[in-house]
């Protein structure tokens, strides 16, 4: 009885108002669960609200440890009124284990619920801040996606891997745009620090993209009012070389991404060539073979960053592969088997300044996306001559991705011929109208 409604043992043959107390109190709950199941049934987005909401995860957490507490001090004192002395000692037996049983069952389940949502509760805090809101432009958001390696002192000194994810603020249907590393003269917005130190684009000796992110930490002065000038700089290049404004940035840790995919025990890609482990600076310790692979953290970091056998170009294509496997196969369900694992490697996988009051909406585009054909477009040879870019190209590839991903039909645009340095499989990755498809 006391499994089913507490307090109703106590109403029938005990302390009646405790019975009383606890049955209302039964009653109350099952009619805020009841409306509130009818609610995301009509509307799902409340549960991820509610989900990503640290108040809403507070409440959840203490009314799961206090419900807790009660059931079991419940079921204790029905098992007192149960008389246990004056029974034949089979039937005692019974009586303890059932109700130890009932007892471990629901103060186990109800506190580890406890602990996951507390879990997720300081990821959010720890990942996500109390930053400003930005409201998506012309219906899209554009968010920055930054990999690099993390030292003991500094984040991400040049990334490696930079990408602009532009969503459809409905559908959620995405378009990834790369950018290699090695763009040469990139340029900057009129009036930005950048612009006013290199006004015909960033054409230093030896500078190339993934070297703005340095120099501008290197200059801190050009940036008074800046936390981080090495993201700003960067930003306000990709604005310039896209055309699109960033509203969101989230830079990704590549040992922190290691532990992620090792946390959701490994990723499924198809490898189409072999892939070097270690090289370019280091030695070789190992081969990824071609065939479907069931790959673990430290493999699929490989996958996403080799360049031993290959190129910059076949390893965006390999980068965005990964990124449609992990939309494709992190289910729900199996992000929850793994949630502590997931929120110890996200606070060293994530930065971000997207605020966790808007995570909401991001996780409900994120649920879309992967229902749609994630497109993509990278500027590499023979689209884009990376020594010389044509920066007017780039924007108008731009424009037409978007448009095609919007439904719109677009003209015939101009295409640059050179060097073409990837296989038909990785360039496929790079231009694709449906990457998951391609991958």
């Amino acid at each position: 009885m006391t499994l089913l409604v507490p307090g109703s043992a106590q109403l029938l043959c005990g302390n009646r108002r405790v019975g009383r107390v606890a049955v209302r109190v039964w009653a109350v709950v099952a009619l805020v669960l009841g409306g509130l199941a009818v609610a995301i049934w009509v509307d799902p987005g409340i549960a991820i609200r509610l989900g990503t909401d640290p108040t809403a995860l507070l409440a959840v957490r203490v009314s799961l440890i206090v419900g807790a507490i009660s059931w079991v001090v419940l079921l204790l004192d029905a098992w007192r009124l149960g008389d246990p002395p004056r029974l034949p000692r089979s039937r005692r037996l019974v009586l303890a284990g059932v109700s130890a049983a009932f007892t471990a069952l629901l103060s186990i389940s109800m506190l580890f619920s406890a602990h996951v949502v507390a879990v997720q509760r300081e990821v959010l805090i720890e990942v996500f801040g109390d930053g400003h809101v930005v409201k998506a432009e012309a219906g899209r958001y554009n968010v920055l996606l930054l990999g690099g390696d993390s030292s003991a002192t500094r984040w991400g000194l040049r990334p490696d891997s930079v990408t602009l994810a532009s969503i459809d603020a409905e559908s959620g249907r995405t378009v990834l745009f790369g950018l290699p590393r090695n763009l040469a003269n990139v340029p900057f917005p009129e009036g930005s620090p950048m612009h006013q130190r290199f006004p015909d684009g960033f054409d230093c000796q030896g500078c190339y993209f993934n070297g703005v992110y340095t120099y501008a930490l290197d200059h801190p002065k050009l940036f008074p009012n800046s936390d981080n000038p090495g993201l700003d700089a960067t930003t306000s290049a990709v604005e310039e070389i896209t055309g699109l404004p960033v509203h969101y940035y989230a830079m990704v840790n590549m040992q922190g991404f290691q532990k992620l995919v090792d946390a959701v025990g490994g990723v499924t890609l198809r490898v189409r060539t072999p892939i070097a482990i270690g090289g370019v600076g280091g030695e070789i310790t190992g081969t990824i073979q071609p065939g479907t692979r069931h790959l673990d953290g430290y493999q699929t970091l490989w996958y996403a960053r080799s360049r031993a056998y290959d190129d910059d170009y076949s390893r965006m294509g390999r980068q965005k592969c990964v990124m449609a496997a992990m939309l494709q196969q992190l289910s729900p369900q199996r992000v929850l088997l793994h949630v502590q694992e997931i929120a110890k490697a996200s606070a060293e996988l994530l930065s971000t300044d997207i605020p966790h009051g808007e995570l909401d909406t991001f996780v409900e585009l994120a649920l879309r996306a992967r229902k749609q054909p994630v497109a993509t477009v990278s500027f590499v040879p023979p689209m884009v001559v990376t020594g010389d870019p044509d920066y007017g190209l780039i924007r108008v590839k731009v424009a037409e991705a978007i448009a095609r991903a919007a439904g719109e039909r677009t003209g015939d645009s101009r295409r640059r011929q050179g060097e073409d340095r990837t296989d038909r499989a990785v360039q496929a990755a790079n231009q694709a109208k449906d990457l998951g498809a391609a991958c």
